[in-house]
């Protein structure tokens, strides 16, 4: 899968509005290129008010978010929200104790489902370059992670 396979499946989703962060839409320079998703049917939910369920990192953030390698020519990642038991499904262990078993991990490892480096403890995961491989996978998690968001709007706030 492409970057641009990734965000046509997830854009086809119900109710979910992409953002491609830009200059244009003020967002923080060090995003520019990376895309957002939200779930936000009527697209009336303020900006400040959104949470993505998923998102597509293109390169590293500088003393922050390095662990993936994404400077690294072609290299994309595809973050998930997956909830707490699909997380532990996943691993074998729950997003609380990810930093017990964050040596575990290669987090620069193409095509295969990993704690997100930074967010693991809230349940996200990543997949580097999807391929063939873990395209039924990842699109399941995605169904999943928008299932969930549909949910959480529903809610009463």
């Amino acid at each position: 899968m492409t970057e641009e396979d990734v965000i046509r499946f997830i854009s086809g989703l119900p109710g979910v509005e992409a953002v491609t962060a830009s200059e244009a839409n003020a967002a923080p320079e060090v995003s520019w290129g990376d895309t957002f998703f939200f779930y936000d049917p009527d697209g009336d939910i303020r900006t400040d008010r959104r949470f993505p369920f998923a998102t597509i990192l293109t390169k590293d953030y500088p003393g922050f978010d390095t662990a993936s390698g994404l400077d690294r020519p072609g290299v994309f990642r595809v973050n998930i929200a997956v909830g707490r038991r699909t997380y532990h499904d996943l691993f074998g262990h729950p997003p609380a104790e990810h930093t017990d078993h964050h040596a575990d991990y290669d987090y620069s490892a193409l095509d295969q489902p990993i704690p997100h480096p930074v967010y693991a403890r809230q349940a996200w995961i990543s997949v580097l370059n999807p391929s063939e491989a873990t395209t039924t996978q990842l699109r399941s998690l995605l169904i999943q992670a928008h299932a969930r968001a549909v949910a959480r709007h529903r809610r009463p706030h």
